[in-house]
This record gives C-alpha cells, sequence and structure tokens, in this order.
C-alpha cells in the first residue's frame, strides 16, 4: 500500500509519441486519435509543448491503457495522485519572519 509520501515522490516522466508509442504498443496515430476524441486529457495524460511538439506522462498513459475499460475508478485515483504531486499543488509553507 502507497503511503502519501510515496505518493509526492513518484516521477512523472513526459516522453515523445515514439516512446509512448512503444511502451503502450499503441501507435503514434492512435494516440492522436485519442486526444483528439478526448479519450486522452490534455494536460493530465499529455501535454503541448507547442504547434507541433506533444508530450505524454507516461506512468498515466500506461495506467490508463491498462484500468481505463475495467478499473476506471483505480485511473481515476492515479490522477488524482499525479495532481496532488505537482509543485502548485503542494501546502505553502511560510517562515516565521522576525521583526527587526
Amino acid at each position: 500500500m502507497k503511503t502519501s509520501s510515496d505518493v509526492k515522490s513518484q516521477h512523472y516522466a513526459f516522453v515523445n509519441k515514439q516512446t509512448a508509442s512503444e511502451l503502450t504498443g499503441l501507435s503514434a496515430e492512435t494516440l492522436k486519435k485519442y486526444r483528439h476524441a478526448g479519450k486522452l486529457e490534455k494536460g493530465i495524460h499529455w501535454v503541448e509543448i507547442n504547434c507541433r511538439v506533444v508530450r505524454y506522462n507516461i506512468s498515466l498513459l500506461l495506467d490508463w491503457v491498462q484500468n481505463h475499460d475495467e478499473n476506471p475508478k483505480g485511473h481515476i485515483k492515479a490522477i488524482e495522485n499525479y495532481l496532488a504531486s505537482l509543485p502548485s499543488s503542494q501546502k505553502q509553507t511560510r517562515g516565521n519572519r522576525s521583526s527587526t
């Protein structure tokens, strides 16, 4: 069982379409089709670096391939863990300021 510290320390690598295709067994065209159909969510499963460059979150993409039909709740949990791991989701702590 994963603890919250395991989730925070998990690394989410973004890979190019060739690597995503090799690791998932899906063609680059199928990945593109799934992006355009909304099956893969922008900002979650993939990001657009510019108009010609897309990178895939390989951890979530592999989880989606395995779970999107059989265990969608499990995939939603994986997405929640990813979002919680983002620096923008981390609680900001303020240091104590001493008055001088």
